[in-house]
């Protein structure tokens, strides 16, 4: 295989939608397997050569980096979603001020932010109230991962680039790069030198400065027109805002969530360890499902900001139909598949009767109810697209805590702990409804896919004159091409 074929953009602005979209989701669906599964041996590696203690400190010590760090992953959505944008118009002259000032901004939050979670560490913690066996292990980890922070900010910010030109594939490279890098040093400093939690960290922390680098190599190399700096301290005003513009309100929302996945967990112990072992099994398989989901969703947002930039209206007005369509025909399919083997491979995990009849439950439940999600998913990520994401932020947030948390509170109260799960497709299809009205009734939306229309009304009148001057051509306003 050629190695630039291997490597090829994905141009959303021409070509048969749906095949664009599949090409430009596939690598990512691999990468998000990949990422799932570099876990399972991390936390096997852990386990196996640390010690429940340590096991328990790593788990702790996520939680607070992971919140951080969804802000700075919500601010790289934004820039992808401009990139996209002046990629689809050809406007290289912003592109470049958008990558420079991106970098700026990797350097002048990364270091502060690890500098400071650094030294914040030890109170966070504490006001986490992680038991003292584990305290100290989970300081150290914690504080190590924070010192990455530079290097997680900047491999996530150019992934991002590189999703905005149509290149999926070089990011599930550089992600290949950093699970092995990651395994190897796990193994070095935990198996290898005993250094417990510390090793773990130090592993993860150099893995993403290892891609971090590789990426700022390829991108030079194989994309000079986005000119990528490797340090600046030049910001564009104007695109820093606009980045903040639209990437914060997601970055903040994504922390939200994850404030709002611990208060839901807070129900999911309240049932017992019984029902909480059943969750956990459950979620394996639930959550191997959504990242189809995530890799279609990344892909609608690339199409969208695509043909935006390219004013192609009238290809993003098919492609808003027909991706949120084959998003959740896919997931049911799947869904329905995962459901005929869902038994043996609960099986695999745990063989305790009332541990397997919850987490049936719980993946039936969730499976079955999936595809809502994913039109609601890919719709949010269209108008994210565009740029219009004030809406989108609103309704995930409501998803969360006007819709699902509460009716989770209401289920237990009320009927049965245990079907907690049914807050799910509730959620699910209150966001799938909610993205289809805005679709309907917005005069944003409405705004924007008009322009396709008249677009063509205009191209219409012109051809009508010019049309005198050779009385065969004529214009097919319905199709938007010329006939002879």
């Amino acid at each position: 295989m050629n190695p630039k074929s291997f490597f090829r953009k994905v141009d959303m602005t021409h070509g048969p939608i749906m095949r664009n979209v599949l090409l430009f989701a596939f690598p990512l669906i691999v990468g998000n397997i990949l990422q799932y599964l570099y876990t399972t041996v991390d936390t096997l590696v852990i386990g196996t050569y640390c010690g429940t203690t340590s096991l328990a400190a790593v788990g702790t010590s996520a939680q607070p980096v992971e919140v951080l760090l969804c802000i700075f992953l919500g601010i790289g959505t934004g820039v992808s979603i401009l990139v996209s944008q002046y990629t689809g118009a050809n406007n290289w002259q912003k592109t470049h001020a958008l990558t420079r000032t991106a970098v700026s901004f990797i350097w002048a939050c990364g270091i502060p932010v690890g500098v400071l979670g650094f030294f914040a560490a030890p109170a966070i913690l504490h006001f986490m109230q992680v038991p003292e066996d584990a305290a100290g292990p989970a300081i150290t980890y914690t504080q190590i991962v924070f010192a990455g922070t530079l290097g997680n900010i900047g491999y996530n910010m150019n992934a991002g680039i590189l999703r905005g030109i149509g290149n999926s594939t070089a990011s599930l490279v550089f992600l290949i790069i950093s699970c092995i890098t990651n395994i190897i040093l796990d193994l070095v400093f935990v198996a290898g030198l005993g250094m417990d939690v510390g090793g773990a960290a130090l592993a993860t922390s150099i893995s993403m400065y290892v891609s971090w680098l590789a990426s700022i190599f390829y991108i030079r190399k194989h994309s000079p027109e986005l000119r990528l700096p490797f340090f600046t301290m030049h910001f564009s005003g104007d695109e820093l805002k606009r980045i903040l513009s639209i990437g914060l309100p997601i970055g903040l929302n994504n922390s939200l969530y994850s404030f709002g996945h611990i208060a839901l967990q807070s129900l999911v112990n309240s049932q017992g360890s019984v029902f909480m072992a059943g969750h956990t099994v459950a979620g394996r398989i639930t959550g191997m499902s959504n990242i189809a989901i995530s890799g279609m969703s990344s892909a609608a947002t690339t199409f969208s900001g695509q043909n935006y930039g390219a004013k192609n209206y009238d290809r993003l007005r098919q492609g808003y139909k027909r991706i949120p369509f084959f998003a959740g025909l896919i997931t049911l399919l799947a869904a329905l598949a995962c459901m005929t083997i869902r038994m043996p491979v609960l099986y695999v995990f745990t063989q305790d009767a009332e541990v397997l009849m919850y987490a049936d439950r719980n993946v039936t439940t969730i499976l079955l109810c999936q595809w809502c999600f994913a039109v609601f998913n890919t719709i949010l990520c269209i108008v994210n697209g565009v740029g219009l994401v004030r809406f989108t932020t609103l309704i995930n947030l409501l998803m969360l805590w006007a819709v699902r948390i509460p009716s989770a509170y209401l289920i237990r109260t009320f009927f049965d702990g245990t079907w907690i799960m049914l807050c799910f497709p509730i959620s699910f299809a209150f966001g799938m409804f909610s993205m289809i009205g805005y679709y309907a009734f917005s005069k944003e939306w409405k705004r924007i896919i008009s322009k396709g229309h008249n677009d063509m009304q205009e191209g219409a009148l012109t051809n009508k004159h010019s049309d005198k001057k050779n009385p065969l051509l004529f214009y097919n306003a319905r199709k938007g091409e010329k006939t002879i």
